[in-house]
């Protein structure tokens, strides 16, 4: 009872998209690894730190049934109140430009609808999953609920299941793309980035699918 009072007054603080996204947790049914909905998303930013920098772009691709359903991409940018030209050549987005922008709580609101609540998958996800969080917070909501799942972790596990090799605690995404086979186009922008993403963990799980190991314990311990 505390509980429903509490969650209640909670949610009348906040926009009904976040209450629609929190609530959605609760509905929730468990599927199968095939049945279920991946989302590999990645972010543009300013800098690495996760209070004062920003994010300049979000990009996302939804995979279902091992298989990446690009027609249903998800691509957006945001209005920068921080702008840091040195990082122009990086990632090459302006402060102006012709890219259409919006706000953040517009951004917020269109990737929480895109991502629903399933399972997220980045690499070196501590830091975008950061990222959008302290953006969140920003707006005064609360932190990501989805599940997530590391690419640069689970390559380094399934190299020691596979090859019994000492587990490696930092692989950058060129080193798997290089190991995998996956072409780097459109590195270092938010959707080019999330679509390697995606390439590189399908390729990761169908190395462990060839073992039979590819189960959920093992994916999200």
């Amino acid at each position: 009872m505390m509980w429903n009072w509490f969650r209640k007054k909670y949610n009348n603080n906040h926009p009904d998209f976040w209450k629609a996204y929190v609530d959605s947790f609760d509905k929730k049914n468990k599927k199968s690894i095939q049945e279920t909905r991946f989302v590999a998303f990645d972010t543009e930013t300013t800098g690495f730190d996760k209070k004062e920098d920003r994010i300049l772009s979000l990009g996302a691709v939804e995979i279902i049934n091992k298989t990446i359903k690009a027609n249903n991409a998800f691509e957006i940018y945001i209005k920068q109140d921080v702008f840091k030209p040195e990082t122009v050549k990086i990632h090459g987005i302006l402060k102006d430009g012709d890219l259409d922008k919006v706000s953040e709580i517009e951004a917020i609101e269109r990737f929480l609808a895109y991502i629903k609540n399933d399972i997220l998958i980045a690499h070196h996800a501590g830091f975008d999953y950061g990222m959008v969080n302290e953006m969140l917070l920003r707006h005064g909501l609360g932190k990501l609920k989805n599940d997530f799942i590391d690419t640069g972790v689970l390559f380094s596990k399934s190299k020691h299941i596979i090859y019994h090799e000492n587990l490696k605690k930092h692989y950058t995404l060129d080193d798997l793309c290089k190991e995998l086979n996956v072409s780097m186009a459109d590195r270092h922008t938010s959707i080019g980035d999330a679509l390697i993403t995606a390439l590189v963990f399908l390729k990761t799980i169908a190395r462990l699918d060839k073992r039979n190991v590819l189960k959920w314990d093992y994916l999200l311990k």
